[in-house]
């Protein structure tokens, strides 16, 4: 058994928590460990002090990684535990992504007290969502609701549903799954026409470059599969100079040695889109990516992405 605990990184929503709960008993099943191997350690991030603005006007995805990367960084932790989704496509010097644990469901779900579906609800009804895709994907499948900010936590939004703040919401059903909330998922969103964020549904682990210990004990839990994927997805997002100030989603298959990609640009209104997909060998995920990302570049014409 190792003299010093491995120290894992990670925010303090109920969700973090789970997801980093996660990778330590993946790691304790692996190795033969016990807990006492473990310290999990509970950082708090500009984006979870934040609740009043959206993250757009404040800086964007690197709100929910900056304090914890510098964790990493000052060797105070080990290994961060993040959602795929909230990492930047460039990292600090230093750091990179080094596994990534099995896929959750990527599909956003549909809650609500009073419709089935999103198609089912009424006219010009309130929708909570402080995910800009999910707020242009929203209007233009449906321009007549509604759309509000819904920041806070997952039990802070379900709360405010139930109270009735709103008609309806979206959230990403990997993390209801994770907490054991699936039954509060009214309905799921297909991906043929509502596509997820980019990461969405993987866990990745970040770590420090050269730490040859903490890599060989993070390389028995890695699956390959996901990252395969991501390395689609994230090339993708790069290419876009994707950020919270950006309405993009995107999402990687594979079907055996098969990866199919397919993106999504919108303007934050849902009134103008563009998609493009491409299939390839899964060897050459990141430049599937990267070519998706450049034919949207192309249809978009300049000046798409900065007129928001």
């Amino acid at each position: 058994m190792q003299s010093n605990p491995l120290r894992i990184g990670t925010r303090g929503s109920a969700l973090a928590l789970a997801q980093a709960y996660e990778t330590r008993d993946r790691l304790m099943a692996a190795h033969g460990l016990s807990e006492e191997a473990f310290e999990i350690e509970v950082i708090k991030t500009s984006g979870d002090r934040i609740q009043d603005r959206p993250l757009s006007e404040v800086g964007g995805k690197g709100l929910f990684t900056k304090e914890i990367e510098e964790a990493l960084l000052d060797g105070r932790i080990d290994i961060a535990v993040h959602s795929s989704k909230d990492m930047p496509t460039i990292l600090p010097d230093g750091l990179a992504l080094t596994a990534f644990l099995p896929r959750e469901d990527v599909r956003d779900a549909f809650l609500s007290p009073k419709a089935g579906s999103l198609a089912e609800l009424p006219q010009n009804a309130v929708v909570g969502s402080s995910s800009l895709r999910r707020q242009a994907m929203i209007k233009r499948l449906r321009p007549d609701i509604e759309v509000v900010m819904y920041r806070g936590n997952l039990q802070t939004r379900l709360r405010k549903l139930a109270e009735g703040a709103v008609d309806a919401t979206l959230l990403a059903a990997a993390g209801l799954n994770r907490l054991g909330l699936e039954g509060e998922i009214t309905s799921l969103l297909d991906t043929d026409t509502f596509l997820p964020a980019v990461g969405q549904g993987a866990i990745c682990i970040e770590s420090r470059e050269g730490d040859a210990a903490t890599l060989d004990k993070l390389a028995a839990i890695h699956d390959q599969s996901t990252q395969t994927r991501l390395d689609a997805e994230r090339a993708f997002l790069a290419v876009l100079d994707g950020s919270c100030r950006t309405p993009i989603g995107g999402l990687a298959t594979l079907d055996g040695d098969q990866l199919h990609f397919k993106g999504i640009v919108l303007k934050p209104d849902g009134s103008e889109a563009h998609e493009a997909e491409a299939t390839g060998a899964a060897e050459d995920a990141a430049k599937i990516g990267v070519g998706v990302g450049e034919t949207l570049k192309m249809r978009m014409g300049p000046g798409f992405l900065s007129e928001h």
